[in-house]
């Protein structure tokens, strides 16, 4: 598989994530097939996430994951629901983060790619193949191909967002306790106008990212 997938057949109704992609891969004798995907970018607060998912290599994978969607299309419960089962299922699942400091020094872009790389070298094994969603990652050797909106298409990839957005929100979670009153239980740390109040009020946390903030400060 190279260039552009053509992945017009792998995705099902209701943005239900078919297994097409995979199937190809795994028919190559190509067993161990890394979904990627992220969370976070947009975020004024906490860390980017990025989790990698690697599936068995069987088709009947998909009857025990129905519920496994976009993570953006799913209730905060039915993606917990998601999450449970994927990683019940999952040969092997892992999860990388970049801070909002390492953001702000590198910028959101390689602070994801950074994220990716920690998910990946959390792993017990190495997948043989990576199904990402549409960030480039030019660093990453192994062989690759980089899917338009992935998580609906991929099975594999949608599994790694509701990955990387629950264990995300844990986090999140953990740092409303650590930095009350900026109401990061609720948005997870996005920008909000109930955000932007509370930073203008109190000034930024040091979970914020400095270069996000400015503009929401000023308005």
């Amino acid at each position: 598989m190279a260039g552009q997938a053509d992945i017009t057949r792998s995705r099902g109704d209701f943005g239900e994530p078919g297994l097409r992609l995979e199937q190809d891969l795994w028919a190559q004798g190509i067993r161990y097939v890394g979904g990627m995907d992220e969370a976070g970018r947009g975020a004024l607060a906490g860390p980017v996430s990025a989790a990698v998912v690697v599936l068995p290599a069987d088709p009947e994978i998909k009857a025990s994951l129905s519920m496994v969607r976009d993570s953006k299309l799913l209730t905060p419960a039915g993606r917990e629901r998601a999450a449970r089962a994927v990683r019940e299922c999952a040969v092997a699942w892992g999860v990388g983060y970049a801070s909002a400091a390492e953001i702000d020094q590198a910028g959101i872009l390689p602070a994801t790619r950074l994220a990716m790389l920690r998910a990946v070298q959390s792993l017990p094994l190495l997948p043989e193949y990576f199904l990402l969603d549409y960030i480039h990652w030019p660093q990453l050797t192994s062989p690759h191909l980089v899917i338009p909106k992935g998580e609906w298409h991929s099975l594999s990839i949608a599994a790694a967002s509701v990955i990387a957005k629950t264990e995300r929100d844990r986090l999140m979670l953990d740092l409303d306790d650590q930095y009350p009153g900026y109401g990061l239980a609720r948005h997870k740390g996005y920008g909000t106008e109930s955000h932007r109040e509370a930073i203008r009020r109190l000034g930024p946390s040091a979970e914020h990212r400095q270069s996000f903030c400015l503009g929401s400060m000023e308005r």
